[in-house]
C-alpha cells in the first residue's frame, strides 16, 4: 500500500492540473457543444436531451481524490493524467430511461466517425436489476455501489494519444435530483450519519420508481 501524500507532494499535483486547467476546459467545452449542439438531441416532439451540465474539477477536491485513490501505486506528476480522469465532466440529463438508447448510439457513432476516443469502457451504476439487463444488453457493464448511485459514464479523450480526458455522465432527471441531494451530503467526505445514509438509499428506490413510472407514462402514448 502506497503512502498518503505528503502536502508538498499533493501541492506539485495540484500545481501540474492547474497548469493544463485551460486544456481541459476547452475540451469540456467541446465535448458540451456536442450534446447541445447536435440536432438529433433536440427533435420534436420531445428531445432525445433535456439539459446538460459540465463542470472542472476543483482544486481543493482534487486533493481529496488523490488522497482516496492512492492505494498499492501512488499518483505523481508522471501518472495523474491517467489515474484521474474528471478532471472535466459533463452531464445529459433525459425524461426517460427508454432515451438512453439513442443517446449511446450517439455517443458511440461520434467515437466511431473518430471525434472523440474511448479511454476506457463505459460503465453502468445501476442496483435495479431490470435496468442492469438492458443496460448489459447495450454491451455495457455494471457495477453496484452501496449507496445505489446510479448513472452511466463515458471517459472519452480528442484522440487516443492524448491524455486530456472528459467524463460524460447520462442520467434521468429523477436520478439526477437524487444525487444532487447525495453529492451535498456525501461529497468530498462521506456522511457518518447512519440514519442519513438509509434514508438516501431509500431516496435512491423512490427515484427509480419515478423513472420507472415515467417510463410507462411514455409507453402509452408511444
Amino acid at each position: 500500500m502506497a503512502k498518503k501524500p505528503t502536502k508538498n507532494q499533493l501541492d506539485v499535483l495540484v500545481a501540474a492540473y492547474e497548469q493544463r486547467q485551460d486544456q481541459f476546459d476547452l475540451f469540456r467545452q467541446q465535448v458540451q457543444a456536442f450534446f447541445i449542439s447536435s440536432r438529433q438531441f433536440h427533435g420534436t416532439p420531445l428531445p432525445l436531451v433535456h439539459s446538460v451540465k459540465s463542470r472542472l474539477k476543483d482544486p481543493i477536491h482534487l486533493r481529496e481524490k488523490i488522497i482516496k485513490k492512492t492505494g498499492e501505486d501512488a499518483i505523481t506528476a508522471e501518472n495523474l493524467f491517467k489515474r484521474i480522469t474528471d478532471f472535466a465532466g459533463v452531464r445529459v440529463l433525459h425524461l426517460h430511461s427508454q432515451q438512453f438508447g439513442k443517446i449511446h448510439e450517439a455517443i458511440k457513432k461520434h467515437i466511431d466517425d473518430g471525434f472523440w476516443s474511448l479511454a476506457e469502457a463505459p460503465i453502468a451504476y445501476s442496483w435495479d436489476p431490470e435496468a442492469t439487463a438492458a443496460l448489459t444488453a447495450l454491451g455495457i457493464q455494471s457495477k453496484t455501489r452501496e449507496s445505489y448511485y446510479t448513472s452511466i459514464h463515458y471517459v472519452v479523450k480528442p484522440h487516443a494519444e492524448s491524455d486530456l480526458t472528459c467524463e460524460i455522465q447520462v442520467r434521468t432527471l429523477f436520478e439526477e435530483i437524487w444525487g444532487e441531494i447525495d453529492h451535498a451530503l456525501n461529497y468530498p467526505k462521506p456522511t457518518e450519519n447512519v440514519p442519513c445514509q438509509e434514508q438516501l438509499r431509500v431516496l435512491a428506490k423512490l427515484a427509480s420508481t419515478g423513472t420507472r413510472l415515467a417510463d410507462s407514462i411514455f409507453k402509452t402514448i408511444a
